[in-house]
């Protein structure tokens, strides 16, 4: 990995980031489907809690970010301000409205997977401190709500999704096994492993093409991550390396190149931004898991270089701005218990 780590100066300027766009309702880019006119309403209307940040699931992850960042570093600055954000943020009127929302007609598939997961990120982070559980007993039912969901929607899911973006499965199972591990829900994780297991449990020598023009994940090593969290070491370690068996020879060089970002003001190429750190978080974590050889050196180097292309970056423009200090944190923070 970089040396780069994550210190209370720089965890203090991604909070002042994102306290200033969770609440920054416009522009916006809803999840919404219109069953009648009268559902022609402003995001703030739909979504009491997460209406900032320029879309939903956006304004979620940066809610997990933010209370990341308070956990670790109480004594920042922004700490009290986002103490503050949350009072105002996770009451109980407010939950049962974005409760509400989810029992609309054809609301069935809002933001799955992707938000879901990132919803469940922030309630295991809010479970995890002391100092946060009035906002985690408040967050609970919407917590229970998409556990529900997940636990449903997974058993029919026949085929995972492979994209880059936000439909993609692994990565819905790697963040949702983090929430399993804190919450305790064996069971909700068994049913992650037991799908995970079918879908990817046969995968060889990934070929690796990739990135996609608007990617912001691999999906070659978020598949390695998802099954690094849910698998025992060993089953691990055997199905990685016949996954990647040219990892320890740089092998394949697409996966190991930061992508080039033409346009950051262009929403869709600045996803590339989040995939230079998105793969630098599954790099440095993967790292973590392999044994002493060359597999290692290569996926620190690597990480190191795509840290280096990405986090001068993360702030600068809104289309970036609203969300990709989030995956910088991920990145940066992947050793932190």
């Amino acid at each position: 990995m970089a040396d780069t780590r994550l210190d209370a100066a720089l965890a203090d300027r991604y909070a002042t980031i994102a306290l200033g766009h969770v609440t920054r309702e416009f522009p916006n880019k809803l999840d919404h489907v219109l069953n009648r006119t009268a559902d022609a309403r402003t995001p703030r209307q739909l979504h009491p809690i997460f209406y900032g940040s320029f879309d939903w699931h956006s304004c979620v992850h940066s809610y997990w970010m933010l209370a990341r960042l308070r956990r670790r570093f109480p004594e920042a600055p922004s700490a009290a301000a986002i103490s503050r954000r949350f009072d105002a943020a996770f009451t109980g009127p407010n939950v049962a409205g974005e409760l509400a929302y989810l029992s609309r007609p054809l609301s069935g598939g809002f933001e799955r997977p992707y938000g879901w997961a990132w919803l469940l990120m922030l309630a295991a982070e809010l479970r995890r401190d002391a100092t946060a559980q009035p906002w985690s007993e408040a967050l609970r039912p919407l917590e229970e709500a998409f556990v529900k969901r997940l636990a449903a929607y997974l058993p029919k899911l026949t085929y995972p999704v492979r994209a880059g973006t936000h439909a993609n499965t692994a990565l819905a199972l790697a963040l949702a096994a983090e929430y399993a591990a804190i919450a305790k829900n064996a069971r909700l994780r068994r049913l992650m492993t037991d799908r995970a297991s079918a879908w990817f449990g046969r995968d060889r020598d990934a070929p690796a093409w990739e990135p996609g023009g608007d990617d912001f994940l691999s999906p070659t090593l978020v598949e390695a991550e998802c099954l690094r969290r849910l698998l025992p070491p060993q089953p691990f370690a055997d199905w990685f390396a016949a996954f990647l068996p040219e990892l320890a020879r740089g092998e394949p060089k697409a996966l190991l190149r930061p992508a080039i970002v033409s346009d950051r003001a262009d929403g869709k190429i600045a996803h590339l931004d989040g995939l230079n750190l998105s793969r630098a978080w599954c790099m440095a974590s993967l790292a973590g898991a392999v044994r002493g050889d060359g597999r290692k050196r290569v996926l620190r180097e690597a990480a190191k270089q795509h840290l280096a292309a990405a986090l001068p970056h993360v702030a600068g423009n809104y289309m970036g701005e609203h969300w990709l200090a989030t995956y910088a944190v991920l990145a940066l923070d992947s050793g932190a218990p």
